[in-house]
């Protein structure tokens, strides 16, 4: 027996059943705002939780432009969602629409360290060292943790903030591999910063040495 004498259209219903059972989506909890940045595959944009209005970096991956390569971006997501140190820019959280996916990450507002090199001209040893001594506790933790980055350089090295003394982040997990993936024999990485020289694993498998 209808409620009230009077029975709903079937899609009336079919409506309200999707609203209680609809996957929520990144907007429903994030408000977009600038674009922040721009890749060949991706946008990046400032966004404002509704809920709380903290403010993150949500990284928007078009499914069309990344296709044949989605192998690449599910081992980035797996290697951010296992890392988590204060160096190093962390995965909060990630949705997926019909034609995009979208990280959530941690919002750091101070640069590049390539534009910070370029704008001081030069670091005195104690300011490199302080700097250094961030980048190797988080590669250290990275490695223990069994992920390689593989393409560290200045651009993949943010400033948390604009501040003079802002810790530095790492970043761009693009090329990283993890250890349970087998063994690393890709060449890879930027070649600007890549060395000359070829390379050839050690004895014991676990480091690489630089060959003439």
């Amino acid at each position: 027996m209808p409620l009230f004498g009077k029975a709903k259209p079937k899609e009336k219903m079919k409506e309200e059943v999707s609203k209680v059972t609809r996957t929520p989506t990144v907007e429903d909890k994030y408000d977009m705002k600038d674009v922040l940045g721009t890749g060949a595959f991706s946008q990046v944009r400032l966004a404002e939780c509704r809920e709380d209005g903290q403010m993150y970096a949500i990284k928007i991956i078009d499914k069309k432009a990344l296709k044949g390569k989605e192998d690449s971006l599910e081992n980035e997501i797996r290697v951010l969602k296992r890392l988590d140190h204060r160096n190093v820019v962390k995965l909060l959280e990630a949705y997926e629409s019909r034609s995009c996916v979208y990280l959530v990450m941690e919002l750091v507002t101070g640069g590049e360290l390539f534009d910070r090199i370029v704008e001081k001209g030069s670091y005195s040893e104690k300011d490199a060292a302080d700097l250094i001594k961030q980048v190797l506790s988080a590669v250290a933790y990275m490695h223990d943790q069994g992920v390689v980055h593989r393409d560290l350089k200045p651009e993949n090295l943010l400033y948390y903030s604009p501040e003079p003394d802002s810790k530095i982040m790492i970043s761009d997990f693009g090329l990283s591999k993890m250890e349970e993936s087998g063994v690393m024999a890709t060449a890879c990485g930027t070649p600007g910063y890549a060395p000359r020289r070829s390379w050839r694993r050690s004895r014991t498998g676990k480091l690489w040495t630089c060959g003439v």
